[in-house]
């Protein structure tokens, strides 16, 4: 089956996009297809999309999976999706506030003003890999260098959870209505870390306090967040003591580097 265009099925639904929502709807067909193929859907597995718009993504994916779980916040959207057959279960909500199920992909063409939670939500849930478009500039933060100005939280998170990768680049003339910035096709793969975290919450607090003021030196910048880490001052002094990389600001240190930062602290005896 295939999706009708944009601005018709818009017109037949007498509704217009939202700019509210950031609803921009992918016109290419092929990007879709593209998407689907590189997720590689198998006939047992249920897939997982946000903001699933028209349902250009839907319809490829319950073609493929056994189930497809399409959360959508539009009201007006959501019913028009509830006719796309029994594969595909449509929730009616946030995807920010709703209970997400367990799935094995989650696939999706994002709107780019939730980019940023969906992923730290994403990241903490169990699957095997996702397909996900966003807003370029996004794509690559995900997946900077240390020492470039991409680099932030966001990329030592997705490092921590997964393998990354901006598989290719989509013009907004893919779009309707045509947003204002192109986007980026990114999978991740979910694994394990490849270095050793001694305590997982010690690890994203250190990355937090870190980035909150990543102009200052990664001693500054924890010394103001004291209280997480520690009772009281003369304990956290005591315990950051002998740390490593205290020098070094937030945009300089490596994922290790944080997990090597954050072992010290863990097992400093204040």
């Amino acid at each position: 089956m295939h999706a009708p265009s944009p601005a018709a099925e818009l017109r037949r639904l007498g509704i217009r996009a939202s700019r509210g929502l950031g609803q921009h709807f992918l016109v290419d067909e092929r990007v879709a297809r593209r998407q689907v193929e590189r997720a590689a859907i198998r006939g047992d597995e249920t897939v997982l999309e946000v903001g699933p718009g028209l349902g250009i993504l839907t319809r490829l994916l319950a073609s493929r999976a056994r189930r497809v779980i399409a959360i959508e916040k539009d009201s007006r959207l959501a019913s028009a999706l509830a006719g796309l057959g029994a594969r595909v279960e449509v929730v009616r909500g946030d995807a920010l506030k709703v209970e997400w199920p367990a799935f094995d992909a989650m696939v999706s063409n994002l709107p780019y003003r939730i980019s940023s939670p969906i992923t730290f939500r994403l990241l903490e849930q169990v699957f095997d890999r996702a397909i996900l478009m966003f807003q370029r500039e996004f794509a690559e933060r995900m997946v900077a260098r240390p020492g470039t100005k991409d680099y932030s939280r966001l990329t030592v998170n997705v490092a921590f959870h997964a393998e990354c990768e901006i598989l290719e680049e989509v013009p907004r003339s893919a779009f309707y209505p045509s947003p204002r910035v192109d986007s980026a096709i990114v999978r991740l793969v979910r694994r394990s870390p490849p270095y050793e975290v001694a305590d997982v919450a010690r690890f994203h607090a250190v990355v937090d306090a870190s980035f909150l003021h990543r102009r200052k030196t990664i001693r500054n910048a924890l010394d103001l967040a004291w209280r997480t880490f520690a009772p009281t001052r003369d304990r956290w002094r005591a315990m950051v003591e002998h740390a490593p990389f205290l020098e070094a600001r937030a945009g300089d240190l490596a994922p290790e580097q944080f997990a090597t930062l954050s072992n010290e602290l863990a097992g400093a005896k204040g």
